[in-house]
């Protein structure tokens, strides 16, 4: 069964740039591989560009491509619905403000990665909702 979760950027005008992505979207999986593996801007916004993805892997590209399919991902490559399944691309929905994208449906968890370069956490299961801080809601569940 799909944990659903939207990945995102903020931009320096302010505004959010996210995706949707299907699988594994709970802190101990897409939450732990952010940390871990999307600590650098470049490859967040690269990321970012693929649109929407079925599943977050450590890389954003394949080591080789010929090995690397929908049906058939090679180990820790993000799986990409554009790229990999040839389906129409779906833009990186834009929220004109962080605000705007954390009362927007981020899914059952939203990912953003902000302006200073860290990672926060948004769960789409409360009502009230609050960013908090990736690396800390990963150390008290994980500790």
């Amino acid at each position: 069964m799909a944990t659903r979760s939207r990945i995102a950027i903020e931009q320096a005008d302010g505004t959010v740039k996210s995706i949707y992505c299907h699988w594994d979207g709970y802190p101990k999986g897409n939450g732990q591989t952010l940390a871990e593996h999307y600590t650098d801007r470049a490859k967040v916004e690269a990321l970012i560009a693929l649109g929407d993805i079925s599943v977050l892997g450590e890389r954003v590209e394949p080591t080789d491509p010929k090995l690397h399919g929908f049906n058939r991902p090679e180990e820790g490559t993000t799986v990409a619905y554009h790229r990999d399944r040839e389906e129409e691309f779906q833009r990186p929905r834009v929220d004109a403000s962080l605000q705007a994208f954390v009362n927007s449906d981020v899914e059952e968890f939203g990912y953003l990665f902000t302006a200073a370069g860290e990672w926060m956490l948004i769960d789409g299961h409360r009502k009230h909702r609050k960013l908090k801080n990736l690396e800390e809601i990963l150390s008290l569940r994980l500790g």
